[in-house]
């Protein structure tokens, strides 16, 4: 087995290979270093049998979309991941196995609502959730610090203590640490009460990563173009939001509202199905048909997506042309079905 780190940056992208079978999977790929994993792969004869991202990145374009084509493999993230282009989707306790080395999936949400980190035995790869001496930050939308002590403290520091750690990033010039050590030195976290850490991360004024507006919606969508004009964060934090339960008594009202379902063709009959009636106008192709949704410009427009993420900025788009009674199903068709609300496939 090997398990080198191959961008040698304050963000990290791990490759776990199979000696014996040759097989490969790679760990937050970095777009920008997508010709040095190939080579990586092609110099020591490896063939990438999977791609994992263990969570939504927020400060670098993920790699993995580019990789998933250019490979021809399979992009693996967690079930609440918002992105269309994911294979295979993950939950707690699931095995992602690479030729002879099984990999543990451990759902550790807070950073974001999709954060895992994989076991592998004698090492974790924790993401952004646990650093070296820190935790990653949960002020993004969907972030939850107090979930985020519970993935830690919880899952992540009932390893056996000399488990090595291995985080996504790290800005320092650590390598690796071990369960123990965070235990008991991490002074983000070590020696604190839940309450007292959830204070503590809403005392820290983070500074938004640079390139959030360009970054985090292109690796939510996998939309990476100029057709699509992408609304900022200020816009994104007005919409209004719904619950399944919500929507689902609004669908059995006399007055309904149109539910505009915004995944890609595939998704909407998929494993998820879809809601009863509702509309399909995939993200990407929003703003160029919202001429089609002008006769329900006085009505309530219920945007929805798998995870509701993509949906939040279709709700924004529209209420950027508009449309003034536009809300968003929050959680998205996960949460529906979930909630064993009916769907049609």
């Amino acid at each position: 087995m090997h398990f080198p780190e191959l961008n040698r940056s304050k963000c990290k992208t791990y490759l776990v290979a199979c000696e014996r079978t040759r097989k490969a999977l790679l760990i937050d790929p970095v777009k920008d270093n997508i010709s040095r994993y190939l080579a990586f792969l092609g110099y020591h004869q490896l063939k990438l049998d999977a791609i994992v991202d263990t969570h939504t990145h927020a400060d670098h374009p993920t790699g993995s979309f580019h990789l998933r084509d250019l490979a021809q493999t399979r992009l693996i993230m967690h079930r609440r991941a918002p992105v269309p282009a994911v294979d295979e989707h993950v939950e707690h306790g699931d095995c992602i196995t690479i030729g002879d080395i099984a990999l543990q999936v451990l759902y550790t949400p807070g950073h974001t609502p999709d954060s895992i980190s994989l076991y592998a035995g004698d090492r974790v790869f924790t993401g952004d959730v646990l650093l070296i001496g820190g935790t990653g930050r949960a002020d993004f939308a969907g972030g939850d610090a107090g979930q985020q002590y519970d993935s830690i403290t919880q899952k992540l520091f009932g390893l056996p203590e000399e488990t090595l750690v291995f985080p996504a990033h790290d800005y320092r010039g650590n390598t690796c640490s071990t369960i123990g050590q965070e235990k008991k030195q991490n002074p983000r976290i070590a020696g604190r009460t839940r309450e007292q850490y959830v204070a503590l991360m809403a005392s820290l004024n983070f500074p938004m990563p640079e390139k959030i507006q360009e970054v985090l919606q292109p690796n939510q969508s996998a939309i990476d173009d100029d057709k699509t004009k992408f609304p900022d964060l200020t816009e994104l934090n007005r919409v209004r939001q719904l619950t399944a339960e919500e929507v689902s008594a609004m669908t059995a009202s006399t007055n309904p509202p149109l539910l505009l379902d915004v995944r890609e063709p595939g998704e909407y009959n998929g494993e998820l199905g879809h809601i009863c009636g509702s509309l399909l106008i995939p993200l990407r192709e929003l703003a160029g048909r919202a001429a089609e949704l002008g006769a329900h410009r006085e009505r309530v427009i219920v945007a929805v997506c798998r995870s509701g993420v993509r949906s939040t900025t279709a709700a924004a788009i529209l209420s950027g042309l508009g449309f003034e009674r536009v809300y968003n199903l929050k959680d998205g068709m996960v949460d529906w079905n979930d909630r064993r609300f009916p769907v049609e496939r």
